[in-house]
């Protein structure tokens, strides 16, 4: 597969992964459109690309300007081939100590708006028969993770999204890829929501000896030009507890042949 001349779309791509996968991208020919809430920061990973940017600044949150960002993506070189769905926040607390709106405002940016931005996109997507849409899950969407309740249940929600998505995809030219990190070298520790909603403010320590960003992001694009549906991007006990988690292929393509006999259209005949 080669990515010369195709546009991918990043959201959360100020930095860590998000960033990282821009820059691998443009590196193999990609035309790049950044997404995220900070411009400065974006216009800081567009300077640092060998290709073409757009920038595309918004909240996730507000499906307004999310919309309008759609309109502008696809009209920009006429396709987007990809999109990653990579925006979102993490937790550090415990579920007893953790206000609900901590659980609102988690679910809500890392599942409800990545599957607003999707929709908006099925349309561009199924109509041109191509391209690859890309969630960025993380290990903690297989398996429980103390002190992430709500980053858990998101990042869980996502993989189903997704996989469902997958099999009604499946006939359509479109494919659908998962994608499950570990610990990464990026803030998202540092972001982290605390119990009352505030930012933790600092790091750990095995954020901080995670696989370097730009490492991640070459491992997740060669498994896209392998085909994986479900990529695990992690090291030592976190790739066995993913590992240990992963949906097998098997199980994706019972899905894909119960598509392909019909089983969506018997159902909206019964209905």
């Amino acid at each position: 597969m080669s990515f010369e001349g195709k546009t991918a779309w990043i959201t959360g791509a100020s930095s860590g992964i998000g960033a990282a996968l821009a820059k691998e991208w443009a590196a193999r020919g990609a035309a790049i459109i950044l997404s995220g809430r900070d411009e400065a920061r974006l216009a800081e990973v567009a300077a640092s690309l060998p290709t073409e940017t757009l920038l595309l600044p918004f909240d996730v949150r507000d499906e307004a300007a999310m919309q309008a960002a759609t309109d502008k993506a696809t009209g920009w070189k006429g396709h987007v081939d990809i999109f990653v769905a990579n925006a979102g926040i993490s937790q550090r607390s415990p579920a007893v100590d953790t206000a609900m709106q901590v659980y609102r405002d988690i679910i809500e940016v890392d599942l409800t708006a990545q599957i607003a931005a999707t929709q908006a996109l099925l349309p561009h997507f199924t109509a041109r028969g191509s391209g690859h849409l890309m969630f960025i899950s993380s290990i903690a969407g297989k398996v429980g993770v103390p002190m992430r309740t709500a980053y858990c249940a998101a990042k869980h929600g996502l993989i189903g999204y997704a996989d469902a998505l997958r099999g009604e995809l499946s006939q359509s030219g479109v494919a659908v890829h998962v994608v499950c990190p570990g610990s990464v070298a990026t803030d998202v520790s540092r972001n982290a929501l605390t119990a009352d909603g505030s930012k933790r403010g600092r790091s750990d320590k095995v954020i901080d000896n995670g696989i370097p960003p730009q490492e991640a992001a070459r491992r997740i694009i060669d498994a896209v030009e392998a085909g994986e549906r479900e990529i695990i991007v992690a090291e030592g006990m976190e790739q066995a507890m993913g590992e240990s988690r992963r949906t097998p292929d098997a199980m994706f393509d019972q899905v894909a042949a119960m598509v392909a006999a019909g089983y969506m259209e018997k159902m909206q005949a019964e209905d």
